[in-house]
């Protein structure tokens, strides 16, 4: 005979609602995972376990990425379903909605800080460490990207400062040049003054009346003067005459 349809209904013994809860929940991830593979299906499964503990599976796109679409699905779809003005209920909703989504983000948090990690099976951590190794890569290749333009702009302001340098050093060259033949021009058109000459000697001190000869008291310049030439004209001959007198004998 078969087996006869099993009723479904809450176990009261706490043990064994422990042992079936774990056995469940293992074959619950892994059908979960199974049509994941098999049908190449977005699959995201959240179980709280009657003491808040949390057990979850997601694909390879992430529990966050599956969430958000579910979310955008789900508004959309009551967009189109109800046209009626929000009432108190749906604020209610809206409110849970927002708080688990909240403790979802603050949970996800936790777990990329590396806390609460117990609750993650294996399949979790690996997800885990894939999220947080391509956030890895993203930081050091935004980074690296930093890096590259921040040298390229100090390359670029160096590169401006050599040409500038460059350019006053030309300026410099061309003044230098300029004040020289300004200076050259100015030597050939204007040549330096001579020396001056030095002062004349002083004049003799001639005196205002020439000597004369006091013969006897009372004599004139004239007198005194004509008494020399007569000296001088005597004195004259008599060295003539002797000249000719010894040439005679």
């Amino acid at each position: 005979m078969g087996r006869g349809k099993v009723q479904l209904k809450r176990i009261e013994n706490k043990i064994n609602r422990q042992v079936t809860f774990s056995k469940r929940r293992g074959g619950l991830l892994k059908k979960a995972h199974e049509i994941s593979v098999l049908c190449d299906a977005e699959v995201a499964l959240i179980v709280f376990s009657n003491k808040g503990k949390l057990f979850e599976y997601s694909t390879d796109s992430g529990m966050d990425m599956i969430l958000e679409k579910y979310e955008r699905y789900s508004f959309a779809e009551r967009q189109l379903v109800s046209n009626e003005p929000e009432s108190p209920a749906n604020w209610t909703i809206e409110y849970s909605r927002l708080k688990a989504r909240i403790e979802l983000l603050q949970r996800n948090h936790r777990h990329y800080m590396g806390q609460d990690l117990d609750s993650m099976s294996l399949k979790d951590l690996q997800n885990l460490e894939q999220q947080l190794d391509t956030g890895l890569k993203n930081i050091r290749s935004r980074k690296n990207q930093l890096l590259y333009d921040s040298i390229s702009e100090l390359q670029r302001k160096e590169k401006a400062i050599q040409e500038q340098n460059s350019m006053l050093a030309k300026k410099i060259k061309e003044k230098e040049k300029e004040i020289g033949q300004q200076a050259q021009w100015a030597h050939q058109n204007h040549p330096p003054p001579l020396p001056p000459l030095p002062p004349p000697p002083p004049p003799f001190l001639i005196s205002s009346q020439p000597p004369c000869l006091n013969i006897g008291r009372g004599g004139s310049y004239e007198e005194a003067a004509e008494a020399r030439r007569n000296e001088l004209d005597l004195t004259l001959d008599s060295m003539y005459s002797c000249h000719l007198g010894c040439f005679a004998a």
